[in-house]
C-alpha cells in the first residue's frame, strides 16, 4: 500500500492506560484480565488481542505479531469456522507478519486464503475484494513475480472504479500501485500516464496521501534523469508533509531521503548531505538511534559518501546500519542483505576483495533463501559477486555467475530492459578480459541495442542530452562513451 502502513481490520478498543504504563502494557494487562475473567479461548479475547498485534506490528516486533495472530485466529475458527468472514482480518494481519518475516510462501497462502473467503461473501466486484487483491499483488512484487502483480494490480483497479467512479482516492491509489510495478518491468512509458493520473486525482485533496504521491513520481523521474522536473515534485512534497505534519514528523524522513538521492545524482553533495543528516535526525528523535528507519538514512548516507570516493568515512555508517539491522531484524533479513552488499561493493572499490568476498556471498545466501534463485535481487548479488572475481582475476569462477545473472534478468523482464542490457554488458566485458573478443562483441552490441531501444520506446521526448544523462545513469558514462564509439566503427 502507497499511502501509508498497514491498516488493521480491527476496530481499536478504549481501554484504561495506569500513567506510568506504556502503550503496550496497558495492552498486555487488558488482555492479562480478559484471560483471567473469561478464559484463554473465549471470543471476547480476540479484539484485545488484536490491539496488541497492532502495537506489535507498529514496533516491528513481527514475530510476536505473528504469534499472537496465531492464537486470534485459532479462537475465531473454533467460534465461526475456518471460512467465516470474521477470520479475513486476522488472516490478513497474520499474512503480514510473515512477510514482515521474509516467509513468504507462508504469507501468500493466507493472502490467497483471504481473497477467495472475501469473494465468497462479498462478491468478485467488493471493494474489500480489491483490498485483498492488492495485498496478494504486492506480495508477489516483493518475490520478483511482476507481471502477476501487475494483473492483480489492474483487477484492483478495475474494482475500485467500478465501485467508486474515476476520481476516487482508493483509485489513485490504484493507479500508484500498477505504475510502481510496471516501473519495476521498465515499463516507463506506461508507468507515467498512471503516476500524472493518480496525481490529478489526489491533488484535488491535498495532504499526506497526495505528498507521499508526489514522492514516488520523484523518484520515478530520477531514474530516467529528469532531475529538475524529479526536484520539483519532491520539494513540493516536502512542503506538504511540513505544513501538514509539522516539521519534525517522521514521514518527512521519505522524502527527504528521495531528495538526497536526487541531489547526490545532479553532483550537489554538499545539499544532499543535508537532507540525509535531516532525515536521520528525524528519525533518530521519533524513534531512537537504533530503529531500522534510521540505519535505511544510514546506508543512503553511505552511498552518498562512498560516490564521491570517501571510503573511509562510508565504511562505519555501512556498518553501523547492518549493526541496527541485525539487531533489530534478525539476521537473515533482506535490508541486511541490502546493506551487505552495499558495504562489499565498497571493500571492492577499495581492492579489499578478502573482506569483500564473504559479504557477497551471505547476501546472496538470504536473499536465494528469501526469494528463491530466479529473483532479479539475487541476479543483482550474482553480478556483485562475479564483478569481484573479476576484479581478482578469476574469470572462470566469474563467468558461471554473470551467466546466471544474464538468464535470471531475462527471464524476469523484456529484452530491453536496463537489467537486462547491464547484464549483455558485464558478461562482454568479462568475455573481454580472458581474450574472448569474437564471444564479446555480439553481447556488447545486444547491450547497447537493448539500452537505445528502452531509451526510444519509453522516453522519446528527451532531448540527446537528457538520453546521454539517462543512458549514464544505466552504464555509467565512460562505457557508455566507449561503446558508442565502438559502434560507430571509430574505435576498437
Amino acid at each position: 500500500m502507497i499511502f501509508g502502513t498497514l491498516l488493521l481490520g480491527f476496530i481499536p478498543i478504549v481501554f484504561f492506560q495506569e500513567p506510568e504504563e506504556t502503550e503496550l502494557e496497558a495492552a498486555q494487562r487488558n488482555v492479562a484480565e480478559l484471560e483471567a475473567g473469561l478464559g484463554p479461548e473465549h471470543l471476547d479475547l480476540v479484539d484485545s488481542l488484536g490491539v496488541l498485534v497492532g502495537i506489535y506490528l507498529e514496533q516491528r516486533q513481527f514475530h510476536l505479531a505473528e504469534v499472537v495472530s496465531h492464537r486470534m485466529l485459532e479462537i475465531a475458527e473454533k467460534a465461526y469456522g475456518p471460512e467465516h468472514p470474521e477470520v479475513i482480518d486476522i488472516l490478513i494481519n497474520l499474512a503480514s507478519s510473515l512477510e514482515s518475516q521474509a516467509s513468504y510462501e507462508a504469507a501468500r497462502l493466507l493472502y490467497e486464503r483471504a481473497l477467495k473467503t472475501r469473494e465468497k461473501f462479498l462478491g468478485p466486484d467488493h471493494p474489500s475484494v480489491s483490498n485483498s487483491v492488492a495485498s496478494l499483488a504486492r506480495l508477489l512484487e516483493t518475490q520478483g513475480f511482476y507481471s502477476e502483480a501487475q494483473s492483480l494490480h489492474e483487477r484492483a483497479l478495475a474494482i475500485y472504479e467500478k465501485a467508486y467512479g474515476l476520481e476516487h482516492e482508493k483509485v489513485a491509489e490504484a493507479l500508484n500501485n500498477l505504475a510502481l510495478v510496471m516501473e519495476d518491468q521498465g515499463l516507463f512509458s506506461e508507468a507515467q500516464p498512471m503516476y500524472e493520473r493518480a496525481l490529478a486525482i489526489m491533488e484535488k485533496v491535498p495532504g499526506v496521501d497526495f505528498a507521499v504521491l508526489l514522492g514516488n513520481f520523484s523518484a520515478f523521474l530520477v531514474r530516467q534523469g529528469s532531475y529538475s522536473e524529479a526536484r520539483l515534485f519532491c520539494e513540493r512534497s516536502i512542503g506538504i508533509m511540513e505544513e501538514e505534519l509539522g516539521p519534525e514528523h517522521p514521514l518527512l524522513g521519505n522524502p527527504l531521503n528521495t531528495y538526497g538521492l536526487l541531489l547526490s545524482d545532479q553532483g550537489f553533495y554538499k545539499d544532499a548531505l543535508s537532507a540525509f543528516k535531516r532525515a536521520i535526525a528525524l528519525r533518530i528523535k521519533n524513534y531512537g538511534p537504533r530503529h531500522d528507519s534510521v540505519a535505511s538514512s544510514l546506508n543512503n548516507l553511505a552511498i552518498l559518501l562512498s560516490n564521491q570516493g570517501l571510503y573511509l568515512e562510508a565504511r562505519p555508517l555501512y556498518e553501523r546500519a547492518l549493526e541496527i539491522y541485525e539487531n533489530s531484524l534478525g539476521y537473515v533479513d533482506l535490508r541486511v542483505a541490502n546493506t551487505l552488499s552495499n558495504l562489499a561493493v565498497l571493500l571492492n572499490k577499495q581492492g579489499s576483495y578478502a573482506e569483500g568476498r564473504p559479504l557477497h556471498e551471505r547476501s546472496l545466501a538470504i536473499r536465494e533463501k528469501s526469494l528463491g534463485p530466479e529473483h532479479p535481487d539475487v541476479a543483482t548479488s550474482l553480478n556483485n559477486l562475479a564483478s569481484l572475481l573479476q576484479n581478482q582475476g578469476s574469470y572462470a569462477e566469474a563467468r558461471p555467475l554473470y551467466e546466471r545473472t544474464l538468464a535470471i534478468d531475462r527471464k524476469r523482464f523484456l529484452p530491453n530492459h536496463p537489467n537486462v542490457a547491464i547484464s549483455l554488458g558485464n558478461l562482454a566485458s568479462l568475455l573481454y578480459d580472458m581474450g574472448s573478443y569474437a564471444e564479446a562483441h555480439p553481447l556488447y552490441s545486444q547491450s547497447l541495442a537493448a539500452l537505445l531501444s528502452h531509451i526510444s520506446y519509453n522516453l522519446p521526448s528527451m532531448t540527446e542530452g537528457e538520453r546521454f544523462k539517462f543512458l549514464a545513469i544505466q552504464t555509467g558514462p565512460e562505457p557508455l562513451l566507449l561503446n558508442l564509439v565502438a559502434m560507430r566503427g571509430e574505435g576498437p
